[in-house]
Protein backbone atom coordinates (compact mmCIF):
# COMPACT_ATOMS: atom_id res chain seq x y z
CA UNK A 1 0.00 0.00 0.00
CA UNK A 2 1.53 3.09 -0.88
CA UNK A 3 1.93 6.50 1.43
CA UNK A 4 -1.21 8.07 0.01
CA UNK A 5 -3.24 5.22 -0.14
CA UNK A 6 -2.39 4.55 3.77
CA UNK A 7 -2.92 8.55 4.26
CA UNK A 8 -6.58 8.37 2.36
CA UNK A 9 -7.56 4.95 4.19
CA UNK A 10 -6.32 6.18 7.60
CA UNK A 11 -7.77 9.70 7.57
CA UNK A 12 -10.94 8.50 6.50
CA UNK A 13 -11.66 6.46 8.91
CA UNK A 14 -10.36 8.99 11.61
CA UNK A 15 -7.24 8.31 12.47
CA UNK A 16 -3.53 9.74 12.02
CA UNK A 17 -0.91 8.53 9.54
CA UNK A 18 1.97 8.22 12.42
CA UNK A 19 5.09 7.24 11.50
CA UNK A 20 4.95 4.37 13.64
CA UNK A 21 2.10 2.76 11.68
CA UNK A 22 3.86 3.60 8.13
CA UNK A 23 7.15 1.91 9.39
CA UNK A 24 5.01 -1.10 10.78
CA UNK A 25 2.80 -1.63 7.50
CA UNK A 26 6.39 -1.26 5.44
CA UNK A 27 7.80 -3.79 7.50
CA UNK A 28 5.02 -6.29 6.99
CA UNK A 29 5.25 -5.46 3.45
CA UNK A 30 8.87 -5.97 3.31
CA UNK A 31 8.86 -9.52 5.20
CA UNK A 32 6.28 -11.08 3.28
CA UNK A 33 4.98 -13.20 6.44
CA UNK A 34 6.23 -11.68 9.48
CA UNK A 35 5.33 -12.25 13.62
CA UNK A 36 5.31 -9.49 15.57
CA UNK A 37 8.33 -10.05 16.75
CA UNK A 38 9.85 -9.92 13.78
CA UNK A 39 8.42 -7.02 12.54
CA UNK A 40 9.74 -5.34 16.13
CA UNK A 41 13.49 -6.56 15.22
CA UNK A 42 12.56 -4.65 11.12
CA UNK A 43 11.45 -1.47 13.08
CA UNK A 44 13.47 -1.44 16.67
CA UNK A 45 16.14 1.18 15.33
CA UNK A 46 13.34 3.50 14.90
CA UNK A 47 12.85 3.54 18.71
CA UNK A 48 9.24 1.74 18.46
CA UNK A 49 8.77 -1.25 21.53
CA UNK A 50 6.90 -4.38 21.38
CA UNK A 51 4.10 -2.88 22.38
CA UNK A 52 3.29 -0.38 19.72
CA UNK A 53 3.83 -2.84 17.04
CA UNK A 54 1.17 -5.38 18.59
CA UNK A 55 -1.23 -2.36 18.79
CA UNK A 56 -0.72 -1.21 15.22
CA UNK A 57 -0.91 -4.70 13.74
CA UNK A 58 -3.85 -4.88 15.16
CA UNK A 59 -5.16 -1.29 14.25
CA UNK A 60 -4.04 -2.74 10.39
CA UNK A 61 -6.02 -5.37 10.94
CA UNK A 62 -8.90 -3.60 11.97
CA UNK A 63 -8.57 -1.75 8.94
CA UNK A 64 -8.33 -4.06 6.24
CA UNK A 65 -4.86 -3.35 5.82
CA UNK A 66 -3.02 -6.83 7.04
CA UNK A 67 -4.27 -10.06 8.00
CA UNK A 68 -2.89 -12.73 9.93
CA UNK A 69 -2.66 -16.28 10.18
CA UNK A 70 -1.56 -18.82 12.74
CA UNK A 71 1.42 -21.27 11.45
CA UNK A 72 1.89 -23.25 14.12
CA UNK A 73 2.53 -22.65 17.88
CA UNK A 74 3.31 -18.80 19.24
CA UNK A 75 2.34 -15.65 17.62
CA UNK A 76 0.28 -15.26 14.66
CA UNK A 77 1.80 -14.19 11.50
CA UNK A 78 0.81 -10.76 9.16
CA UNK A 79 0.87 -10.29 5.70
CA UNK A 80 -0.19 -7.35 3.55
CA UNK A 81 -4.11 -7.77 3.04
CA UNK A 82 -2.89 -6.40 -0.57
CA UNK A 83 -1.13 -9.60 -1.24
CA UNK A 84 -3.13 -12.28 -3.60
CA UNK A 85 -5.39 -14.70 -1.46
CA UNK A 86 -3.23 -17.51 -0.89
CA UNK A 87 -3.22 -21.28 1.13
CA UNK A 88 0.23 -21.75 3.57
CA UNK A 89 2.52 -24.40 3.42
CA UNK A 90 4.59 -24.92 6.46
CA UNK A 91 7.47 -27.16 6.66
CA UNK A 92 7.32 -28.90 10.05
CA UNK A 93 11.26 -30.04 9.93
CA UNK A 94 12.71 -26.72 8.85
CA UNK A 95 9.99 -24.32 9.17
CA UNK A 96 9.98 -22.76 5.16
CA UNK A 97 6.74 -21.40 4.38
CA UNK A 98 5.71 -21.21 1.01
CA UNK A 99 2.47 -20.35 -0.68
CA UNK A 100 0.06 -21.89 -3.07
CA UNK A 101 -2.95 -20.66 -4.94
CA UNK A 102 -6.49 -21.00 -3.55
CA UNK A 103 -7.23 -23.27 -6.14
CA UNK A 104 -5.63 -26.50 -4.43
CA UNK A 105 -8.28 -26.43 -1.92
CA UNK A 106 -11.09 -25.12 -3.98
CA UNK A 107 -12.85 -28.64 -3.62
CA UNK A 108 -13.16 -28.60 0.32
CA UNK A 109 -13.85 -24.72 0.27
CA UNK A 110 -16.75 -25.96 -2.27
CA UNK A 111 -17.50 -28.89 -0.38
CA UNK A 112 -17.67 -26.89 3.51
CA UNK A 113 -20.17 -24.37 1.57
CA UNK A 114 -22.50 -26.85 -0.07
CA UNK A 115 -22.51 -29.00 2.82
CA UNK A 116 -22.21 -27.06 5.87
CA UNK A 117 -23.20 -23.60 4.47
CA UNK A 118 -19.49 -22.34 5.89
CA UNK A 119 -17.83 -19.76 3.81
CA UNK A 120 -13.55 -20.36 4.13
CA UNK A 121 -11.83 -17.66 4.61
CA UNK A 122 -8.60 -19.38 2.72
CA UNK A 123 -5.88 -16.34 3.98
CA UNK A 124 -6.39 -18.09 7.26
CA UNK A 125 -5.51 -21.56 6.09
CA UNK A 126 -2.56 -23.15 7.15
CA UNK A 127 -1.26 -26.70 5.68
CA UNK A 128 1.58 -28.52 7.32
CA UNK A 129 3.52 -31.33 5.87
CA UNK A 130 7.47 -31.20 4.94
CA UNK A 131 8.65 -29.44 1.82
CA UNK A 132 11.02 -30.79 -0.84
CA UNK A 133 13.88 -30.52 1.04
CA UNK A 134 13.05 -32.05 3.94
CA UNK A 135 10.77 -34.65 2.85
CA UNK A 136 13.15 -38.30 2.52
CA UNK A 137 13.77 -39.23 -0.92
CA UNK A 138 12.00 -41.90 -1.88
Amino acid sequence: MSGGDLRSELRSRGYRVTPQRRLVLDAVAALGHATPDEVHARVADSGINLSTVYRTLELLEQLGMVTHTHLGHGAATYHSATDDDHVHLVCRECGHVDEAPPGVVAGVVDQLARDHSFEVDVRHIAIFGLCRACRPVA
